[in-house]
């Protein structure tokens, strides 16, 4: 009975806490969406984080008095955090009919806020999203690239691997045992090492078995990188085990081997002259007792700056003189405009090709019924549920700030003006704006706020 208690109080917890998050939700859309965005400024600020300041200034319980009565709040000079508020936006913060608790539902939501990743279809917004993945075709190849040599080093593993069976096999028909142990010791060591890179590799797998395969991002890339470097110092362990088993399995031959390779490198990276032949290049001049030798230079530093002079010879050419590559800026310019294709074709696509050059101005009874929903949401805040304005001007008369036309109006929406009227690009789309200014237009006339702006015929 007891446990069935405690189970009956933790699903009144957890569901009260769901019904609460719901709550702010709501609460935010219904009463701060107009004035206020999640996650930067709008006509009010950013409301992330407000509630800890309001605490931290020492003035937490004033914050409910700012959100039911700024006015009387600012009057009264008690508070610092709303003269501060007050001082973001000319507009005042119109009272709300709100409780104490409906305010931390709110703030909490908005706090605790995360951005969705993905749109349903059943979204009711209706706004397109549109998913760009940066440098695609060059990570892409560069993804092909890294998979065929991540294969390629797993398969010299195996190989040296294969190699080393077979001298261990060698070196136990000739009945060596204190050599036989030493390979084992090897052995057991590079067995070790495989296993501990066998078990990373696997584990990397994992982790990017959720990538979309066809979405090849910068992590996907810098992954198998990663991959790959390990993979090389398992192939050069697995290297240097198989040298020292050839060591003890043929030493003399073995040993030879070592001899030319060590020569062939030192040749490679110093082109230095043999110590028995150090007194062919020894020069005049003496310093001290000190002799200088006049070595060449390192074939790969000489290797380098030849290819240094080809680069720059190729540059010239190239980007100067021929101008057959773009330069940065060019090249900028020219991703830019390829991307807006892009986009524009994506729009036309999606019928929503609209902007303040081209909209026009709806009269279908569908779109002005969606117009007015918009509105309702979106406007009565500020104009007042028949458009007679409020906080806003009134819409409904003859005088108009921004102008009267359906492209002035749908430029006033979509970018918000600096006396206070917020954006909607981010909340509408391109059509959701053209029908709520067009529902805009269809407002009948009706007494209100005092006429702002100048006089127009429409």
């Amino acid at each position: 009975m007891k446990t069935l208690q405690i189970i009956f109080l933790v699903s009144i917890l957890i569901f009260g806490f769901n019904l609460n998050a719901q709550d702010g939700e709501g609460l935010f859309k219904s009463k701060c969406n107009t004035c206020h965005m999640i996650g930067k400024d709008g006509t009010g600020p950013n409301l992330a984080g407000k509630k800890q300041q309001w605490i931290d200034a020492g003035e937490g319980e004033l914050i409910y008095e700012w959100v039911t009565n700024s006015q009387t709040l600012i009057g009264s000079g008690k508070s610092t955090m709303a003269t501060a508020a007050k001082s973001f936006s000319a507009t005042d913060m119109p009272a709300q009919s709100v409780s104490k608790e409906e305010i931390d539902a709110i703030l909490d939501y908005v706090d605790n806020y995360v951005e969705p990743i993905e749109v349903s279809e059943e979204n009711p917004t209706g706004e397109p999203t549109i998913v760009y993945v940066p440098n695609y075709e060059e990570n892409l190849t560069l993804f092909y690239f890294l998979i065929i040599l991540l294969f390629v080093q797993i398969g010299v593993i195996f190989a040296i691997s294969n190699s080393i069976k077979t001298f261990v096999k060698l070196k136990s028909d000739k009945k060596n045992n204190g050599g036989l142990k030493n390979i084992i010791l090897l052995l057991v060591f590079s067995g070790l090492a495989s296993t501990a890179s066998a078990l990373s590799f696997t584990e990397s797998g994992t982790t990017t078995e959720y990538t979309p395969w066809l979405i090849v991002e910068n992590q996907d890339i810098l992954l198998l990188v990663i991959l790959n470097i390990t993979l090389l110092f398992v192939i050069l362990h697995f290297r240097n085990t198989f040298m020292d088993i050839a060591n003890l399995v043929r030493p003399k031959k073995a040993k030879k081997l070592s001899a030319r390779n060590e020569r062939r490198m030192q040749k490679l990276l110093t082109d230095a002259v043999p110590i028995e032949d150090e007194a062919s290049i020894l020069m005049d001049h003496e310093y001290d007792g000190i002799r200088e030798l006049d070595n060449n230079l390192p074939p790969w530093w000489v290797w380098m700056f030849y290819a240094t002079i080809v680069f720059g010879v190729i540059y010239i050419f190239n980007f100067h003189i021929f101008k057959t590559g773009d330069l940065q800026i060019d090249e900028y310019n020219r991703s830019m405009k390829k991307a807006q294709k892009e986009v524009n074709a994506y729009l036309d696509e999606m019928a929503m090709n609209v902007d303040e050059t081209n909209a026009t101005l709806m009269t279908e009874s569908s779109d002005l019924s969606t117009g007015k929903v918009l509105f309702e949401a979106n406007c009565v805040v500020c104009h007042n549920p028949n458009g007679e304005g409020n906080i806003g001007p009134n819409l409904t008369d003859k005088a108009w700030i921004y102008g009267f036309d359906v492209k002035d109006i749908f430029k006033t929406v979509k970018l918000g003006t600096a006396n206070g009227m917020p954006e909607h690009n981010s909340k509408l789309n391109p059509i959701q704006m053209q029908q709520v200014s067009s529902f805009v237009l269809s407002l009948p006339e009706t007494n209100g706020k005092e006429a702002e702006g100048t006089i127009m015929e429409n």
